[in-house]
């Protein structure tokens, strides 16, 4: 019993430092490769506490911690929500750090230079059932998420994390960026 709680306190740890170098207070930018059932993808996000930029060839999203925009580049269109917890770890691999801490039974095991955190749901009404977070032993930044939702697995693979100062209207959708994007507001 005593070496389950050591393990739990450890897979904690560990994520507790993954969280601290991605919610840096003047925010953090990444590359991702994002791969899944739905295919593949690359791009850069930024990241600032709850908030998060992302940009791939076909789209860019902005969420300022309550709106989301996602604006699809093919159609010229963007799309307005308030994202729910599931929707959000989708596209942004960082939102771990907003839920290890409820909700999660975790693990932690050894990969060579990484930890790897397995977390699985305490119950059967989450969203994302099981997480796999790897990060690195000296720098703490995590080099991969991979989730499932339902019965599909969504990993991604995050290199270059770095500290970078950000605005606050980098995580908003700025419509004289785009003026022939048409809006459509799902919330």
């Amino acid at each position: 019993m005593l070496c389950v709680a050591t393990y739990a306190q450890t897979a904690t740890s560990v994520l507790d430092k993954a969280a601290a170098t991605v919610t840096m207070k003047e925010g953090v930018k990444a590359d991702f490769k994002m791969s899944g059932s739905m295919g593949s993808t690359s791009g850069t996000i930024i990241i600032k506490g709850k908030k998060f930029h992302a940009t791939t060839p076909q789209a860019s999203v902005w969420f300022d911690g309550k709106t989301q925009w996602t604006y699809m580049k093919d159609n010229d269109e963007v799309n307005v929500s308030n994202p729910n917890e599931s929707q959000l770890q989708a596209i942004n691999p960082y939102n771990f750090i907003n839920l290890y801490k409820k909700g999660y039974k975790s693990t932690l095991n050894s990969s060579g230079n990484s930890h790897v955190v397995h977390l699985t749901a305490s119950s059967a009404d989450r969203k994302i059932k099981e997480l796999f977070i790897t990060v690195d032993k000296k720098t703490y930044h995590p080099t991969q998420v991979k989730l499932l939702q339902g019965k599909k697995w969504t990993i991604f693979d995050i290199t270059n994390l770095k500290k970078q100062a950000t605005t606050d209207a980098e995580f908003r959708f700025n419509v004289k960026d785009f003026p022939h994007a048409e809006i459509i507001d799902l919330r």
